[in-house]
C-alpha cells in the first residue's frame, strides 16, 4: 500500500510526495530515539556523624532518599593526622531497608525498592576527636527501571591475620547491576575491615568474582566484597557483599550499564593516604562506583590483599574531577573516588583502585 501510494502523489503533485517522502523519513528516523537515556540521579547525604570515640567500636549514620530508589551509595571519613588517624577505617557502605537495620541473615534476595543507605566507620587500637564518617545515598529514577532489588552474599571469613575474606553477589537472570556495598562485622575485631567494594561477572573469565571488571567492560552482573583481617584473630568474622539490581519483570534487554576503572600505586609510607577518581564521560549516568585497596592488577587476576595488615580504606563517594565529595542534593555527580590509607608500617607493592558504574536506559 505504502508503494502505491507514492506512485500516486507522484504524479502531477511534487509537494505531496516531498510530504510523504518526509513522514517515511521521519518514521525511519523514530528508532534513534531508543539511544535516548532517562536515568538521572540525585546524591543525598545528611552529614558528617562523629566517632567512634572508643577503640574496637564503630558508628553507623545513613543517608535517605527523599524521591526515586539507591541504585548505589558510599562513605567518605575525616579521621585527623598523626598516628591516632591510622585507627579510623571504614566497616561497611551498604544498603538498608529504613536507615539503620542491615541485612545480615540468610543469603540471596533480601529487599526491594530500598531508599537508605548505611555507612558505618570502625576503630582500631587508636582513635582521636576528628574521627567521623559521612555517608552518601545515590538516589536513581528511570522511565524504564522504577524497581530494584538487592541481593547479599556472606563468607564466614577471613580469620587470620593477613588473610582475605572474598564474598560475591549476583544479580538474577534478566536483571541489571546497578550497585553494590559491602560490610564486616564484628567491630570489636578491630583489624577487621573491608577493603574492597567491586564490579565483577560470575563467569570464569573473573574467576567468579574473585577479578574485578575492567575499565570499558558493560553490563557486570555481580559485586564483590573483600573482608580483611590486618592483625587480629576472630572466629566469627563475617564477610558481606551486596548487589543492587534492577526488579523482576522489567525488561532490560536495551540497558547498558558501563564500568570505568583506574588504579594508582601506593600509598606505601606509614600514615598516609591516596586517593584515586575515575569519571563517567559520555557513557551515560553515574548510578554508582566501588573502591579497594589492594595488591594490584585486580581486574586481571584474583584480588590479592595490599603490602600491610594496617591498610584500610576510609573512603568511597560520589566526587567531583578532583576527588572531592559532592554536596547534598547534587544532580550532576560524574565521578567516583576512593580513598585508601596505610597504617602505622610501610606498604609496599600497595595499589589504590576505583570503579564507576555508568547508566543508560536506552528509553
Amino acid at each position: 500500500m505504502g508503494k502505491r501510494s507514492l506512485r500516486r502523489f507522484g504524479v502531477g503533485f511534487g509537494a505531496g510526495r516531498a510530504l510523504v517522502i518526509g513522514a517515511v523519513l521521519a518514521a525511519v528516523a523514530v528508532p534513534g530515539v531508543a539511544h535516548a537515556n532517562t536515568v538521572s540521579v540525585t546524591v543525598k547525604t545528611p552529614g558528617a556523624t562523629a566517632g567512634p570515640s572508643t577503640t574496637f567500636s564503630e558508628i553507623s549514620t545513613h543517608a535517605d532518599c527523599s524521591s526515586g530508589l539507591i541504585s548505589g551509595g558510599g562513605i567518605d571519613q575525616a579521621i585527623g593526622t598523626g598516628m591516632t588517624s591510622n585507627g579510623n577505617h571504614v566497616n561497611g557502605t551498604e544498603p538498608s531497608s529504613d536507615g539503620s537495620t542491615e541485612y545480615t541473615g540468610s543469603t540471596g534476595v533480601v529487599g526491594t525498592d530500598n531508599t537508605h543507605w548505611l555507612g558505618i566507620g570502625g576503630s582500631g587500637g587508636a582513635v582521636n576527636s576528628s574521627f567521623s564518617s559521612t555517608p552518601y545515598a545515590v538516589c536513581f529514577s528511570s522511565n524504564l527501571i522504577n524497581h530494584t532489588q538487592t541481593v547479599m552474599n556472606k563468607v564466614a571469613a577471613p580469620s587470620n591475620s593477613a588473610t582475605l575474606g572474598v564474598t560475591t553477589a549476583t544479580c538474577p537472570a534478566n536483571t541489571v547491576l546497578l550497585g553494590g556495598g559491602a560490610r564486616t562485622t564484628p567491630a570489636s575485631v578491630g583489624s577487621l575491615k573491608p577493603i574492597a567494594s567491586f564490579p565483577t561477572f560470575d563467569n570464569s573469565a573473573h574467576d567468579y568474582g574473585q577479578k574485578a571488571a575492567a575499565d570499558g567492560e558493560t553490563n557486570p552482573d555481580s559485586w564483590t566484597a573483600v573482608g580483611w583481617n590486618g592483625g587480629g584473630g576472630g572466629t566469627t568474622n563475617t564477610t558481606f557483599a551486596y548487589a543492587i539490581c534492577s526488579g523482576s519483570g522489567i525488561n532490560v534487554s536495551g540497558v547498558t550499564v558501563k564500568v570505568h576503572y583506574s588504579e594508582a600505586s601506593g600509598p606505601t609510607s606509614a600514615t598516609t593516604g591516596q586517593t584515586v577518581t575515575v569519571g563517567c564521560g559520555t557513557d551515560g549516568s553515574l548510578v554508582s562506583g566501588g573502591a579497594a585497596i589492594s595488591g594490584g592488577s585486580v581486574t586481571t587476576t584474583d584480588f590479592t590483599g595490599p603490602g600491610s595488615g594496617g591498610d584500610h580504606l576510609n573512603g568511597s563517594y560520589p566526587s567531583d574531577s578532583s576527588g572531592n565529595p559532592v554536596g547534598d542534593g547534587t544532580t550532576s555527580a560524574a565521578y567516583w573516588t576512593g580513598y585508601t590509607h596505610t597504617g602505622g608500617a610501610g606498604s609496599t607493592n600497595t595499589y589504590s583502585d576505583v570503579w564507576a558504574l555508568c547508566a543508560n536506559d536506552g528509553v
